[in-house]
């Protein structure tokens, strides 16, 4: 578990390589937590919500939390690519998406197909691990 939270940042830009299930789900479900949970815990901390701005902390805070979710965006749609590369699908079958309700549906059954052995892209992501 912790061997794929640590893949998914250090191949934060890898576009050419695949990701199986535990590599893509395990810093799916971590980041989802972790960021609900930083995000509740700096709300108590300020006594109001991170996108009401009251003072330049305030404002420091947001800019830092959009950042940080931008970073964290990059990463998860590289991830995203090298799994859909793991089933052997292009990297395009991300903008299935942009579909309501039904291509979100679609996206989440291409996550949970298994790995196939024809696949295009032969290198798994973790032979870029330094």
């Amino acid at each position: 578990m912790i061997k794929a939270y640590k893949e998914f940042w250090t191949n934060i830009l890898s576009w050419n390589a695949t990701a199986t299930r535990t590599q893509y789900w395990v810093p799916v479900i971590i980041n989802y937590l972790l960021g609900g949970i930083l995000m509740n815990v700096v709300e108590k901390i300020q006594g109001h919500s991170i996108e009401d701005i009251y003072n330049f902390a305030d404002l420091s805070t947001n800019t830092l939390a959009k950042i940080i979710a931008i970073i964290v965006w990059i990463a998860t749609l590289t991830l995203k690519a090298r799994r859909l590369h793991d089933t052997n699908r292009s990297a395009g079958w991300i903008f299935i998406q942009i579909i309501p309700i039904i291509g979100t549906i679609w996206f989440f059954v291409l996550m949970l197909l298994p790995t196939t052995s024809e696949s295009r892209w032969s290198t798994n992501q973790s032979r870029y691990m330094l």
